[in-house]
């Protein structure tokens, strides 16, 4: 599943009285959701253009051109970035691609069963991880790890899973409680 924007970074809280807020990016490179133009909003309403941007630990510290004191900031706080999708390079590795390329892929079991759909790719803090959700069940998580996802093909639409051993002895409804 392909889609024409990409989440790029989110908005955190304000930082400081000029504006100025702290950024999540979700690229490799934690400056280069600032290199992509005018980033838009979830409902593509709005429009924000980065006039500085400084790394400060695992955050970048941002200045958005027309958000120019604290109130302005704070109402940007959890705001979801997005870039068009063409205006970020081009994958070569055929082991590279967008998370927002797995979602609604089938998760099959190595012997084809169909265990789900993909309908998340969250990083708690511990690493990545793929949500996954069997119809009529709750969604149950694996690491997003080789071993745990050993083939993802987006042309046929699968990616296939090697659940967590617990994950056969659990009850329906009962995974990723």
């Amino acid at each position: 599943m392909t889609t024409d924007r990409i989440l790029i970074a989110r908005i955190g809280a304000a930082h400081g009285i000029r504006g100025e807020v702290r950024v999540k990016p979700f690229g490799d490179d934690p400056l280069s959701f600032a290199d992509y133009g005018p980033l838009q909003t979830a409902d593509g309403k709005r429009e924000l253009t980065v006039a500085s941007a400084r790394l400060q630990k695992s955050m970048v510290v941002t200045k958005f051109e027309g958000v120019n004191d604290r109130n302005a900031a704070e109402a940007l706080n959890g705001t979801d970035l997005y870039v068009a999708r063409a205006a970020l390079p081009e994958l070569d590795d055929e082991d590279e691609f967008y998370h927002a390329d797995l979602l609604g892929l089938k998760a099959v079991a190595s012997d084809g069963a169909l265990l789900g759909t993909i309908v998340a790719v969250p990083d708690f803090g511990a690493g990545t991880l793929v949500e996954i959700r069997p119809a009529g069940a709750s969604s149950f998580y694996v690491p997003f790890t080789r071993e745990a996802v050993p083939r993802i093909d987006l042309a046929s639409g699968e990616v296939t899973i090697v659940p967590p051993e617990d994950h056969a002895d659990e009850e329906p409804g009962e995974a990723g409680a």
